[in-house]
């Protein structure tokens, strides 16, 4: 893009401000400054105006999770089928890894964090060594492990990965591709800038996934290898299996669109959502949408309807995937403090909600399916999210779970 046409879309978008510093750059600043405008999308500015309403849900009712004593009975029906399937390479993994360590004190890639206590336990060797047990069972077969990072860690990630020698994943069986990115702004729809030559953005939402992939050009890959079925989850939760044999098997013995491991709520009011039917589709109701009168319905056998958490931890037909994708998913405006430069071009990193950010989010894309199946897994077996350093869902809190699941650390 030259300078030009950089300045005919800003004036369109009323952004010009992105340039004020450009006459300071290097040769090599301007380019990468003339690069971001090229690939950025202005259009979801005008979205500012949807922050804090909603486009309003639908009708709610609650959708049966297939709970741990069905799994059980049939836990070796399910393996087998699973088994199958991954020996046959029609299953893949997706990590979702763009995210920092910022509220863990750290300034490298989240998946870095050491949660080790007498020796170097990082989040990704967990999250490795849990996927290297689904290999074991499905008799060495390894799956294609896709790598979702963010322009922010991709080159950190990659680096640390390579040094550790994937703890021992096969190189040519990872395949790393970088989120898209979303511009963020002030309320009035104004970019932000965090340097002279870089508009802020920030991931596109945990939706943006398989939109990511496809840009990046790898269905060519997903089709050349057969591969039918990606098991999505996040970098955060250090206990989780991955691609499991018995996961594999409900899903598609169950003939779903989507599979989703669910945990039993450990209170009503737990901020998770929870896996529900929206206008008779599957959905997610997220914990602030849950009125008094749901906490409180009970199913046939007395428990509560909406009584299963999603762990983000999903397995989606890709060819469903694929129909979906030509849809448009709906944007969600979110409130987060945006660091900025001021008009002295000082840095500064606000303590309160600053600006929007635009995300697209998994329960829309499970909506846009037409069935789920909600898998109840263990939460002391399945479910260690990191997101804070200390207290709920914490480093502390994953140590302590870890080594009550024989995990040396």
């Amino acid at each position: 893009m030259t300078f030009d046409e950089a300045k005919a879309k800003l004036e369109k978008y009323g952004q010009l401000h992105v340039l004020k510093y450009y006459d300071e750059l290097t040769d090599s600043q301007r380019q990468e400054l003339l690069t971001q405008i090229d690939e950025t999308d202005f259009e979801v500015l005008k979205n500012c105006a949807n922050l804090g309403k909603s486009e309003g849900r639908g009708q709610f009712a609650p959708l049966a999770a297939m709970q741990v004593s069905e799994i059980e009975a049939k836990k070796d029906e399910f393996t087998r089928a699973g088994v199958k399937a991954l020996k046959e390479g029609k299953i893949a993994a997706c990590l979702l890894a763009g995210g920092m360590g910022t509220r863990l004190g750290s300034d490298n890639p989240k998946g870095m964090y050491d949660i080790g206590l007498t020796k170097p336990v990082y989040i990704f060797q967990r999250i490795i060594e849990n996927l290297l047990d689904t290999v074991k069972q499905a008799e060495g077969s390894y799956i294609r492990l896709f790598i979702m990072t963010s322009e922010k860690n991709n080159d950190a990630t990659i680096a640390f990965l390579k040094e550790h020698d994937f703890f021992g994943y096969p190189q040519d069986k990872i395949t790393f591709f970088k989120q898209e990115m979303a511009p963020a702004s002030d309320y009035d729809g104004k970019v932000y800038m965090e340097g002279k030559s870089r508009i802020s953005t920030s991931p596109n939402g945990n939706a943006g996934w398989y939109s990511s992939m496809l840009k990046a050009g790898l269905r060519d890959l997903i089709l050349k290898e057969g591969i039918e079925w990606i098991d999505i989850f996040a970098v955060d939760n250090v206990l989780q299996r991955i691609a499991d044999p018995c996961f594999v098997g409900a899903t598609l013995t169950a003939g779903v669109d989507c599979g989703a491991k669910v945990v039993r709520k450990s209170a009503p009011d737990e901020k998770v959502g929870v896996m529900c039917l929206e206008d008779g589709k599957p959905s997610i109701v997220e914990y602030y949408e849950l009125s008094q009168e749901m906490m409180d319905a009970k199913d046939a056998n007395g428990d509560p309807a909406y009584n299963y958490g999603v762990i983000l931890n999903y397995m989606f037909n890709e060819k469903a995937l694929f129909e979906i994708a030509k849809k448009e998913l709906p944007l969600h405006v979110v409130e987060k403090k945006i660091p900025y430069i001021d008009e002295n071009a000082e840095l500064v990193k606000p303590e309160a909600p600053n600006g929007c950010k635009f995300e697209q989010l998994v329960l829309d894309m499970i909506h846009m399916l037409d069935s789920c199946l909600p898998y109840e897994v263990v939460r002391e077996h399945e479910f260690a999210p990191i997101k804070n350093k200390e207290g709920v869902d914490s480093v502390e809190s994953a140590r302590e779970l870890c080594k009550k699941n024989g995990i040396e650390l």
